[in-house]
């Protein structure tokens, strides 16, 4: 039997994060020496992360990190295969740390996050891997928010008391209203907008809106002279089923969001609304 103590055996957990019996497993093989331990582990990992790509993530959590002073935000989603994963302190430890690296180096996009060092040596992408061996699970990181501001706060959203925040929202002001930026948020995370204003709706959309309303009003039999105004009726109401500005306030359905802003004398400048697996 190799010769190795049970703080070796910690040390080999820690560092590697496996379990207790694969550890012992490792320093078995390595006849005690816990780098050449922690090198099995790696590379036993690594190969477990291949056999796992064609494999599902459709858990995770959603984290955020916003500055004391509110000047800059973030979102970031990391997914997983199963809830019981993505409530371990461990992988919750993972997305935090992601947190921390995007707020600190501010990258453009996804891709460039990945191939960004988290650590000296080290990309954004091997630590996800890393991760992916370490926790026995495909891990994915595919999504994030960034925003610099007048005033940067986000609501986390929890789906099932006993879960890591599912649903994450990132909104920006053009000044300071800690109470209505949470409500917004909140409301943006119930109501899922896709647009902040009609004019971000891309044309294609509304052409294609459009052009749905008018069929289905020619089905129905409407009127020739009537179309006009049924089908930009239908229109509209599209453009306030999916805009923030346009929905109905969920603390106060009789006003619209974009009237309770207006009466707070502030302007959403942008959102972002993550939920994990959508």
């Amino acid at each position: 039997m190799a010769n190795y103590t049970a703080a070796d055996v910690k040390k080999l957990r820690e560092l590697t994060g496996a379990g207790m019996m694969d550890c012992k497993k490792a320093l078995d093989e390595a006849e005690g020496n816990v780098d050449k331990a922690v090198e099995a582990l790696r590379i036993k990992g690594q190969k477990g992360v291949a056999k796992r790509e064609g494999r599902s993530a459709e858990n995770g959590a959603v984290v955020s990190l916003i500055a004391d002073d509110n000047s800059t935000g973030v979102i970031v989603e990391l997914k997983c295969e199963t809830d019981f994963v993505a409530k371990g302190e461990k992988f919750q430890a993972v997305a935090n740390e992601l947190a921390a690296h995007i707020a600190k180096t501010s990258p453009a996009d996804i891709e460039a996050l990945l191939a960004s060092e988290i650590e000296a040596g080290k990309t954004v992408q091997a630590y996800v891997d890393e991760a992916n061996a370490t926790l026995g699970e495909k891990i994915v990181l595919e999504r994030f928010a960034q925003f610099t501001g007048a005033y940067v706060t986000a609501y986390m959203h929890r789906t099932m008391p006993d879960l890591p925040p599912q649903i994450g929202v990132l909104v920006e002001l053009d000044k300071a209203d800690a109470d209505l930026a949470k409500g917004v948020a909140q409301h943006i995370a119930a109501f899922a907008p896709k647009y902040l204003t009609k004019d971000d709706v891309p044309a294609e959309v509304v052409e294609s809106e459009r052009r749905v309303a008018e069929e289905t009003t020619r089905a129905e039999g409407k009127p020739e002279a009537a179309l006009p105004k049924i089908v930009e009726g239908r229109v509209n109401g599209f453009f306030k089923e999916a805009t923030l500005l346009g929905q109905p306030y969920a603390l106060d359905n009789k006003k619209s969001v974009e009237k309770v802003l207006q009466e707070a004398g502030v302007t959403l400048k942008r959102f972002s609304r993550i939920k994990v697996g959508i």
